[in-house]
Parts: C-alpha cells; sequence; structure tokens
C-alpha cells in the first residue's frame, strides 16, 4: 500500500481554487506584493506567513455564515466568548509557551 501525497494546501494555485471568488482580487493583490518583497531573504517569510493565512482564509470562508460573522466581529456586535472559558487551561498554555496569560 502506497501512501496518497497531500495536497500543498499553501499552494498559490490551491488557495486560489479554494477561496471563493469575491476573495481572488485581494489574494492576488497581497500574493503579488508578497512575492515582490521575497526577492529579498528577508521577505520570505512574510510569502510564508500570508499563504498560510490565506490557505486558512480560504477553508473558513467556505462554512456557512463566515461573512456574516465576520461582519459582526468588525461592527463589534459579534458573540464573544473569553479565551479562558473557551480554553480551560489556557493559563497554563500560556506560561508554558511564555506569552501572557491573560491575552
Amino acid at each position: 500500500m502506497t501512501a496518497q501525497p497531500t495536497e500543498d494546501r499553501s499552494d498559490p494555485l490551491v488557495i486560489l481554487r479554494d477561496l471563493p471568488e469575491r476573495e481572488h482580487e485581494e489574494f492576488l493583490r497581497q500574493y503579488h506584493r508578497a512575492v515582490d518583497a521575497a526577492h529579498d531573504p528577508a521577505g520570505y517569510q512574510q510569502l510564508r506567513r500570508l499563504l498560510r493565512v490565506w490557505s486558512l482564509t480560504a477553508v473558513a470562508a467556505r462554512q456557512p455564515g463566515y461573512y456574516e460573522e465576520l461582519t459582526a466581529a468588525r461592527a463589534g456586535t459579534a458573540t464573544t466568548v473569553p479565551v479562558t472559558k473557551a480554553i480551560p487551561d489556557w493559563a497554563e498554555r500560556a506560561a508554558a509557551a511564555g506569552t501572557a496569560g491573560d491575552l
């Protein structure tokens, strides 16, 4: 039995394929800017981060209610839950990661 190759979710073509059409123009604008910056080795990590964020956006934007929740968050009307309630051991995790526990 051979393993099937997994798709690279951060491949720009995969991201474009998976993004809703309404996101294509903004993705391409940011992508081209990041590619230009990546000519400098310091800009390469920025390109990688951008692709990772957009790959996550492509998944999230396909979920029902995504745009409504995004609008509510921007308007300050979204239902929120404190991180300490959503993740009961948050303080311990934050301390282990070396960050402030009250983020």
